[in-house]
């Protein structure tokens, strides 16, 4: 694009936006170390929204305000950066690029009308922004490309660019496409030139960085000669996607198309989703003014991306689920706006930003709070109005006040104490529901106790607080290996998850292995006799039973059949025998596991007139079938989950042999779009405990994966008796 004028935001006030049309909603994607938070300090400095040390006014860097990040140095949060430039608020929401936190980068997908791509010319692109590229083609979000560490010795701009048009524009590589090529200064010592300014192909014009300051100037002859090639593809490009279908014949009729036509054209294809630039940007070195090429990205921000008056209209329905009108980005419509994120703060509470799609939103106000669909992770429905507190805009570690927030903007709303991400504010008058996005589902357990009796008494309310920050992460109390269990979606999720509970909400919880909920059943046909006999003088107890046990088909559980007969056993203690016998069973009777799928038929026994008893008869019970599986072959049941596997067709060899090797089954593959395969398998449960992890590595991040419980099935000799030796070691 061409020349600018310099507007920035002023770096002591809040940015209020008056009018949609003034607001930009940007979400900076990349893979972890492409340098996506550099590049928001360097947009804020470039905007006028820090200091030139790159520091906002308490020392803290703009997108600061997270312990955790700094003391893992990466992101593992969504983070809001608000600038101004050129008259028009741009909300940068700058997210993870580790793939355990990719529930954050989805919020960041819904909140944003347009993505920036961030890739290194030292790295490239990883399986993963690939995968995040696709599904923003899918929906038709406008993206541009953003080329980062070209200070870095072996980077190429040239090739990087390359690569760019090889795997973002795939479909059609004449829409991704560089606006500007880089300007070299002198090769130091080690053979590596600076870039130290730009080359605009369609303005033809020079923009020095070099000084600290961008400088303008005319091309030299050689300048000239060095864009022409490119300058004509990104010409045919823009005329391809331009709605003006004369422009190429004109063009190709030797014509000189005027710059701000092109101009016009490249923003209206970019904010269309149909035209992919490709820029560079460089943080500013000590003492600058502004980075390399941000400038020309602000530009292209304001200029090139949508609207939130371009969005689509936002589907919503009553709480009941009953239909209600689409609704518009405008301030004066109904209020709803969605929680995108909601975090702890020490002093504050709770804070929810919140993106407004229609309405305003304007503190200490009463909203309605409508929640559903994810009681599977620990978040509960609810439909209940509350009493927001102050709208401020987050800037480093402080929070600067907001009179109010419009239809297409965000911002952070203090003491919402019942709502969490994902849910809808709505006027308490009329209750409004949308519908949540998709979110990741969490496949990696981890099993955790309390490490003391206090922090027990604590535990309770720090996990609920904790999954209600982020919905990425279930929360299961397992029934049958009483075990609290946090699903996360990797290691570095689990990792953050404990640090939280820690520091956040003072639990100290300790990692414990995770149990895989086995049973047992009985092998073969099997008789047992429960005798319990005590005369210590006063009261005694008098219970014997005969029972048998025999395999019953998988799934149906424990049958109690009386067989009883002449009143052997009375008919009163019937029942006891058989809570007694479902007892034992529940107990298990080889390795502690619930005892399934056996019929145990009561056959015969004796009582005592005067010390026979409700109790002696469930003990009875319980010995008769301890009994019996003493003297039978005693199979260990496993879970078996069916596996769906999604991933590119270059990894299904790879995959394929990893799920065999793992005793998987592998029952089919088909395809699942372009390049890619879903590969159906049945697998133990004891063989994907750390799957979400060593996928991501056979796969080179790009695999994804569902499962679910098919059924329990015999355990393997040799595996069963390793479980009942480690059973009788805890034991």
């Amino acid at each position: 694009m061409g020349a600018t004028s310099h507007h920035a935001g002023a770096a002591g006030r809040a940015l209020t936006a008056d009018r949609p049309s003034s607001i930009r909603n940007v979400v900076l994607v990349g893979h972890s170390g492409s340098g996506k938070t550099t590049l928001v300090e360097a947009l804020a400095l470039t905007a006028g929204a820090v200091n030139r040390a790159g520091r906002v006014e308490d020392g803290a860097t703009v997108s600061d305000y997270d312990e955790i990040e700094h003391r893992r140095q990466r992101s593992v949060q969504l983070s809001l950066v608000p600038v101004e430039w050129g008259g028009i608020k741009i909300n940068i929401l700058d997210t993870p690029g580790y793939a355990d936190f990719v529930g954050e980068l989805r919020a960041g997908l819904r909140a944003a009308d347009a993505a920036l791509f961030v890739v290194s010319a030292s790295d490239g692109i990883d399986g993963a922004t690939r995968m995040v590229w696709d599904e923003c083609e899918a929906v038709g979000m406008p993206r541009a490309i953003v080329v980062t560490h070209l200070e870095a010795a072996r980077s190429d701009y040239a090739q990087m660019t390359t690569v760019c048009g090889e795997i973002f524009g795939a479909e059609d590589p004449d829409a991704v496409v560089p606006l500007y090529l880089p300007l070299h200064g002198p090769a130091g010592p080690d053979g590596h030139a600076p870039v130290t300014g730009l080359l605009g192909l369609l303005s033809q014009r020079v923009y020095e960085y070099s000084s600290g300051e961008r400088v303008e100037r005319d091309p030299d002859p050689a300048e000239l000669a060095l864009i022409a090639d490119a300058r004509s593809r990104l010409i045919e490009g823009i005329i391809a996607e331009s709605e003006d279908e004369s422009l190429m014949d004109r063009y190709l009729g030797g014509e000189d198309i005027d710059v701000k036509t092109l101009v016009d054209d490249l923003e209206r294809a970019v904010a269309r989703g149909t035209f992919h630039p490709v820029l560079m940007a460089a943080p500013a070195g000590d003492g600058a003014r502004q980075g390399l090429g941000t400038v020309e990205l602000l530009e292209l921000v304001t200029g090139g991306f949508p609207t939130p008056l371009e969005r689509a209209a936002v589907t919503v329905t009553r709480p009941d689920g009953s239909a209600r009108p689409e609704v518009t980005c405008d301030p004066a419509g109904p209020l709803v706006a969605e929680v995108v994120k909601t975090s702890s703060d020490p002093y504050v509470g709770r804070v929810s930003l919140v993106r407004v799609f229609s309405g305003t939103l304007n503190p200490e106000e009463t909203v309605h709070v409508s929640g559903h669909g994810l009681a599977d992770r620990g978040h509960e429905d609810h439909d209940v109005d509350e009493r927001i507190g102050t709208l401020t805009a987050p800037f480093g570690k402080q929070q600067r006040a907001l009179t109010r927030c419009i239809a297409g903007d965000l911002a952070c709303v203090a003491k919402l104490t019942r709502a969490e991400t994902g849910d809808t504010l709505s006027a308490k008058e009329d209750p409004l529901l949308m519908e949540p996005w998709t979110m990741p589902d969490p496949l990696l357990p981890l099993a955790i106790e309390a490490h003391s009796k206090a922090d027990e008494d604590k535990l309770s309310q720090g996990l609920a607080r904790l999954v209600a920050e982020d919905p990425t992460m279930r929360l299961e109390q397992n029934p049958h290996t009483h075990q609290v269990v946090l699903w996360c979606l990797g290691e570095a999720h689990q990792d953050v998850a404990l640090e939280r509970l820690r520091t956040r909400y003072g639990v100290q919880v300790d990692p414990v292995p995770h149990k895989v909920s086995l049973r047992e059943t009985f092998g073969a046909k099997a008789a047992g006799r429960g005798r319990h006999v005590k005369q210590s003088g006063g009261h005694g107890q008098f219970a014997i039973c005969e029972i048998e046990v025999e395999p019953l088909p998988p799934g149906s559980g424990i049958e109690f059949v009386d067989k009883v007969v002449g009143g052997a056993v009375p008919r009163q203690f019937i029942p006891s025998v058989e809570k007694g016998v479902r007892g034992q069973a529940a107990r298990g009777v080889a390795a502690g596991y619930p005892l399934v799928d056996v019929r145990i038929t009561l056959l015969d026994g004796k009582a005592h007139s005067v010390d026979s008893s409700d109790a002696a008869f469930q003990t009875a019970g319980a010995l008769a079938l301890r009994e019996a599986a003493a003297e039978a072959r005693i199979d260990l049941l496993e879970p078996v989950a069916e596996l769906a596997v999604l991933i590119p067709d270059e990894y299904v060899g790879p995959v394929m042999s990893d799920l065999a090797g793992r005793r998987g089954r592998v029952v089919g593959t088909d395809q699942a779009g372009p390049g890619r395969t879903r590969v159906r398998a049945e697998i133990p449960e004891i063989e994907i405990g750390r799957y979400a992890v060593e996928l991501r590595s056979v796969s080179h991040g790009t695999g994804r994966f569902a499962r679910a419980y098919a059924r329990h099935e015999p355990m393997p000799p040799q595996i069963a008796e390793k479980v009942r030796e480690q059973a009788e070691k805890g034991s």
